[in-house]
């Protein structure tokens, strides 16, 4: 903690910004978003202390639990992409409590924060040039670890939808103020957002799944395939089957419709005579567990289908891959590893995800509230199964 306390004590730089507001939502997150771009390139943590005076004293404010919970929610919210590396706890100084934010360099800069690039310019935070953008991509490049983030060489921007990109993604992801500058190539707009890999000079990864004219001459496992058995096992006759692919946005749209037509709502008497409308499966659960698949699947060298097969008391989705990262046994469902962080951003940004890191969660909540079996999963060597239990 003697670095805390030396950073406390001395003035504001690229690595520190002080504020006495318990609040200031909008000024936190654009901290977070600057130190997590590391725009100087130190590799060194940023740190935002709370409930601080601007000489670094402690204002005496009360730090408890609600506000490090607070803190601690930007990272998930999905308002600065994509997720930062950061930890929040409480601090004495000078016998006095308060918070403190540290947030490590991001391996996958340019960081936003609603749409737009911040760093930090000596004591002040302030919106990156498009010059600097070009910097951060360039520094990404070298730290790109995911299979999403990697180079498609067998690709070029040829077999994109450009349009796809331009009209449907960039107004979503980028602030209006950014679009209206001039003098930025396609490559550059690519680039910015994870999906051009300016070292190889090809789209990356996760820019052909979503964008691309054919995605599964590419990878030929990212689509989903969905069977109706008339029974309890795949023994059985099957009534209907669908495969769904395409470019990312389509095969989301394909299974929000897939988890509204499964949903099945029906009029159910209460005890007092009443009636209460239920679903076999509630529809906000399926969304949920079926976008958790296509994201966190593996999709490198796989040619496994993730697969949605619904028997006659139930619905598993079996996606290629197990836990990833340091993610255990032990940790599942709670814990949180991503795969492929920027297909995450990107379903974030469509609006197929509200916040990251609680898809099982509102899953298992929805299941509750309607009245529907708990929900099972089974993890396996290289494979993940949710089992979904008809409602009764």
């Amino acid at each position: 903690m003697l670095e805390i306390d030396q950073l406390l004590m001395d003035m504001e730089s690229f690595r520190v910004e002080r504020t006495e507001s318990l609040s200031d939502t909008d000024k936190f997150c654009k901290a977070i978003c600057a130190f997590s771009n590391d725009m100087p390139g130190t590799g060194l943590p940023g740190y935002l202390f709370v409930g601080v005076d601007k000489r670094g004293m402690p204002a005496g404010a009360n730090i408890d639990e609600r506000l490090l919970e607070s803190l601690a929610s930007h990272r998930n919210n999905g308002q600065i992409l994509p997720v930062p590396n950061m930890n929040v706890f409480k601090h004495l100084c000078r016998g006095k409590a308060i918070a403190v934010v540290q947030v490590q360099p991001s391996d996958m800069p340019p960081v936003r924060y609603k749409q737009v690039v911040y760093i930090r310019t000596g004591p002040s935070t302030g919106i990156a040039t498009a010059e600097q953008e070009r910097r951060l991509e360039e520094r990404r490049v070298d730290r790109a670890r995911t299979w999403d983030t990697r180079a498609c060489m067998d690709a070029s921007l040829s077999d994109l939808e450009l349009d796809l990109f331009k009209l449907t993604y960039l107004p979503k992801a980028v602030s209006r103020a950014v679009l209206d500058e001039n003098g930025r190539s396609i490559e550059e707009q690519l680039g910015s957002l994870r999906f051009f890999h300016r070292g190889r000079t090809a789209p990356t990864n996760a820019a052909v799944l979503l964008f691309g004219k054919d995605p599964l001459s590419f990878f030929p496992g990212a689509y989903v395939q969905y069977v109706s058995y008339d029974g309890l096992t795949q023994g059985d006759q099957p009534l209907k089957e669908q495969r769904i692919s395409g470019d990312f946005l389509n095969v989301m749209r394909d299974l929000d419709r897939l988890a509204k037509d499964l949903a099945n709502y029906r009029p159910v008497r209460r005890d007092d005579l009443s009636e209460e409308l239920v679903a076999d499966y509630p529809e906000i659960a399926l969304h949920e567990l079926f976008m958790n698949a296509i994201l966190h699947r593996n999709y490198d060298g796989s040619t496994t289908p993730v697969s949605i097969n619904q028997f006659s008391d139930r619905i598993e989705i079996q996606n290629p891959g197990s836990l990833y990262g340091d993610l255990t046994r032990d940790q599942f469902p709670d814990g949180t590893a991503y795969r492929n962080p920027v297909l995450a951003e990107a379903a974030k940004t469509l609006g197929f995800a509200n916040r990251f890191g609680r898809g099982i969660k509102l899953a298992q909540n929805r299941l509750e509230k309607n009245g529907s079996p708990r929900l099972e999963y089974v993890v396996g060597e290289n494979h993940l199964v949710m089992i979904v239990r008809k409602r009764p």
